[in-house]
């Protein structure tokens, strides 16, 4: 009687060994809707048991996992993954979706910003897990002004100077703070200037007219010159390259020099310019000489550094002024 129910019990099995395969290749078998899961579902006509409770499986519907044939009850309970938001299980009848090993119902499938359903829209997977639409995405992680500090989208009119990005309406001058623009600029440090107030904030001031200097110049007795401004006083000559001299902060070209600025020499009457021949003056009692003319009238023995005597306009060594 144990050999009989033995026997009738192994006969069982083969048969459902037979209708297992059966219904597994058969065209009643369908991929769920919910996502990429390949779990398979059915409805048994035969006696077929649930891999974990052993419920009968007869005319019920059941999920197919791993080749096991599971009740939805206990794949709900047992089998089913876990929501990456909600954090609950994603029934045998729930749709599914998933990333990367992740998985969500198909309704929590959102933008962590706005919320927007994203089942059937273009997303953004951070490193942080969150998932968001494009338009988030690209608020959240895209370039930064380095003025307002908000997100540059895509396409919007923007300002890249070294590795770095700015509204075109937030990049502007450190000190009259317009935007800049099409206009050029310079920087000092981190900050940015327009040409006009980078030029009056730090550009060298002209000795002359006391206005920045852009570009050029000219230096003269460490003193920064424009070179419309290094001219002569007397005929506005410019004097950039060519040879000048200077009395009481002005500039002198040497012919204007010599008519309008030189003494004269009380010997020769030509103008004492300081420039070749005769750069040594004589000065004695309000008249000078170059240094060849101070000569005794009589002798013409040079005094230079010597005893002399003035008589009327002329000098005269000691020995010529005991003559007299």
């Amino acid at each position: 009687m144990l050999l009989g129910s033995c026997t009738s019990t192994l006969e069982k099995f083969d048969l459902l060994c037979y209708l297992e395969e059966r219904y597994t290749n058969s065209n009643m078998a369908f991929r769920h809707s919910g996502g990429p899961r390949s779990y398979l579902t059915s409805t048994m006509t035969e006696r077929f048991d649930c891999f974990y409770c052993r419920d009968n499986l007869h005319g019920k519907k059941y999920v197919q996992k791993d080749e096991k044939h599971v009740c939805t009850k206990c794949f709900d309970k047992i089998c089913a993954n876990t929501c990456a938001e909600c954090r609950r299980p994603i029934g045998a009848d729930a749709k599914e979706l998933h990333h990367k090993n992740r998985h969500w119902h198909e309704d929590c499938f959102r933008c962590a910003k706005c919320y927007k359903p994203l089942a059937s829209e273009p997303f953004n997977a951070r490193d942080d897990g969150k998932i968001m639409c494009g338009k988030c995405g690209s608020r959240e992680d895209g370039n930064r002004c380095q003025g307002c500090y908000k997100v540059v989208m895509p396409g919007s009119q923007n300002v890249e100077y070294k590795k770095k990005v700015w509204h075109e309406e937030c990049f502007k001058c450190f000190e009259c703070k317009l935007a800049i623009r099409a206009q050029s600029f310079l920087t000092k440090g981190d900050d940015i200037y327009c040409a006009p107030c980078h030029d009056k904030k730090f550009a060298k001031k002209c000795f002359h007219c006391k206005q920045p200097i852009s570009s050029g110049g000219i230096s003269y007795q460490d003193n920064p010159w424009h070179s419309e401004c290094f001219v002569c006083r007397t005929c506005r000559k410019p004097l950039a390259g060519e040879r000048f001299t200077a009395h009481e902060n002005n500039i002198f070209c040497v012919d204007c020099y010599k008519t309008d600025v030189a003494k004269k020499c009380h010997g020769c009457k030509n103008p004492i310019t300081g420039f070749g021949h005769g750069t040594n003056v004589v000065n004695y009692e309000g008249y000078a000489w170059h240094e060849y003319c101070f000569n005794c009238k009589k002798c013409c023995l040079t005094l230079a550094n010597k005893r002399f005597v003035l008589n009327g306009d002329h000098i005269y060594c000691p020995d010529c002024a005991k003559k007299l």
